[in-house]
């Protein structure tokens, strides 16, 4: 296993507790799904293995996972079988808007505003507005940069900001950009090295490189999924999103070739191997520019 790798797979240890069950979430929701969706048990805890977690570990989140509707299991004789459910389908599905493709680059000069009603699952509302983007001016008040929530149990209004000093100094009270942007740092911090190990030439296998990449979306998905993806005209100077994004981006399409070549090798759904990646999968990051080809030994 190349040097590089190893470091992160040490800082993927150090963290306490290891979230077994959210990096298999990333292993369908990143690599399994585009290409068909369904990964045999064994597979799986090779991937797993590597990782240095244990079958025991694995089947426990398993079940977990099955038993709280997010994936479901099946057996052809002595063979287990997974995919994510309809409903974890649609949580990664909207995940990976966020993920992969290219945040938003213009702002109208408006923001929209939602006055929620004084109803019993207001606080359901407020998390369920949350998730798709909206920041809170208040208790009753959200807002965010253009229209996303269609209608529901508020009041819908629009405004315009005196100017865009102002509509920053909205944007700061909204969201916690501070926090955001130190997750954000982190990832850059936590990166740097496997993006400079890359460009100076180190050798990686096939297996290296899914596991960097699983980790890379893994750890990039849980800054990017907390940031409303504001238009930057909104975002404070400098900010440390784009560069994560640009870093991220590029190692991932770096090693791309090589882990889909560990996939095409090794893992196996219910019908054998894994089939090609579907048409959306070539569109991640597609505006960010891989390293020179890098061929795994």
């Amino acid at each position: 296993m190349a040097a590089f790798v190893e470091t992160l797979l040490d800082a993927f240890h150090e963290r306490t507790p290891i979230r077994a069950g959210s990096l298999i979430v990333t292993v369908f929701g990143d690599a399994v799904v585009p290409r068909g969706g369904v990964l045999s048990l064994s597979s799986l805890h090779d991937i797993m293995r590597a990782f240095r977690i244990s079958d025991t570990l694995v089947r426990t989140a398993l079940s977990r996972l099955v038993s709280d509707g997010w994936f479901e299991r099946w057996k052809v004789g002595r063979n287990s079988y997974y995919r994510l459910t309809g409903r974890g389908q649609e949580a990664f599905a909207r995940a990976t808007l966020r993920i992969y493709a290219e945040p938003p680059q213009d702002w109208q000069g408006s923001f929209d505003l939602l006055l929620l009603d004084n109803g019993q699952d207001r606080a359901g509302l407020r998390t369920e507005l949350s998730g798709a983007g909206y920041g809170a001016l208040g208790p009753d008040l959200l807002i965010a940069p253009a229209a996303v929530a269609e209608d529901g149990a508020f009041l819908r209004l629009a405004g315009m900001p005196a100017d865009l000093p102002t509509a920053r100094r909205l944007a700061e009270r909204a969201w916690p950009l501070a926090e955001i942007e130190s997750r954000y740092r982190r990832f850059l911090e936590a990166y740097s090295e496997t993006l400079a190990a890359l460009e100076r030439g180190a050798p990686f296998t096939t297996l290296d490189a899914l596991l960097v990449r699983i980790l890379l979306i893994h750890d990039y998905r849980r800054a990017v999924l907390k940031d409303p993806l504001l238009p930057a005209q909104l975002l404070p100077k400098p900010w440390a999103g784009g560069a994560a994004r640009d870093l991220c981006g590029a190692i991932y399409k770096t090693l791309l070739p090589a882990a889909e070549g560990w996939l095409d090798a090794h893992a196996e759904s219910d019908r054998g191997p894994l089939p090609g990646a579907d048409r959306d999968f070539g569109q991640r990051f597609a505006a960010i520019r891989p390293l020179a080809p890098r061929k795994a030994v």
